[in-house]
């Protein structure tokens, strides 16, 4: 309902709508507590979602990862490659077709006996050793704290850019260099979780959603997985 306020001159007329009422207080804080709260509320909660772009290194990845603290799942596509990686605590496994095997880097010319090794190795869990560098590459999309570690630093001068709203859920946005060191959207309603990161330089854009949702994760069955024993072919 609409109130009128009293000042020393006499009735204003409509006072404006609280925009903090009923939140949690975000919006009240300064870009840096707001960043150390929102850290702080992506360490402690157990699980998380990310859906979105990432590039680095000059590649760009789509991911939809499920995350919680001993590993995760879910699917990354780079190019016209789509695979699937699942981590249970060190153990790190990657599944695809017989075309990402053949063609890992989308270059071609596999020969026979890589063509050989991808029917092998399609469809199947395959164990990726830990000295592999196909493991220290994709570790990190399965690896809770190090990917919103390194995501939710935002880069330059912190400021805030008021209210805003992600999928019906009223959010407060903070940004680096006036945007240009990317946004963070952090919601106002119930835990301050990041729910939209748009990295600089177009580097990607992330929706984080599903906090603190619990998600099977299981290691794959015997019949499910390869293990290669060696160094994947064109790691």
């Amino acid at each position: 309902m609409c109130a009128l306020v009293v000042t020393g001159t006499g009735l204003t007329g409509c006072s404006s709508e609280d925009p903090d009422a009923g939140t949690n207080g975000v919006g009240k804080l300064t870009a840096a507590q707001i960043q150390t709260k929102t850290k702080q509320a992506a360490e402690a909660a157990k699980t998380v979602r990310l859906a979105g772009t990432v590039v680095t290194n000059g590649t760009t990845y789509t991911l939809d990862m499920s995350l919680k603290d001993d590993g995760g799942t879910g699917s990354v596509t780079s190019k016209e490659s789509t695979f699937r990686l699942l981590r249970v605590g060190e153990h790190l496994y990657l599944k695809a077709d017989a075309d990402f095997w053949t063609h890992p880097d989308g270059s071609g010319g596999a020969t026979s006996t890589d063509t050989d090794v991808a029917d092998k190795l399609s469809g199947m869990y395959v164990k990726v050793p830990t000295d592999d560098p196909t493991y220290k590459r994709f570790s990190g999309f399965t690896d809770k704290d190090v990917l919103l570690d390194g995501l939710l630093t935002l880069q330059g001068t912190l400021s805030t850019d008021g209210y805003h709203e992600q999928s019906g859920v009223r959010t407060f946005r903070i940004t680096g260099g006036d945007g240009s060191g990317g946004s963070l959207d952090v919601s106002l309603e119930g835990t301050a979780y990041p729910l939209l990161l748009v990295r600089a330089g177009n580097a990607g854009t992330l929706r984080l959603t599903d906090w603190g949702k619990d998600f099977a994760l299981t290691e794959p069955t015997k019949k499910e997985t390869v293990d290669y024993g060696q160094q994947l072919p064109s790691s």
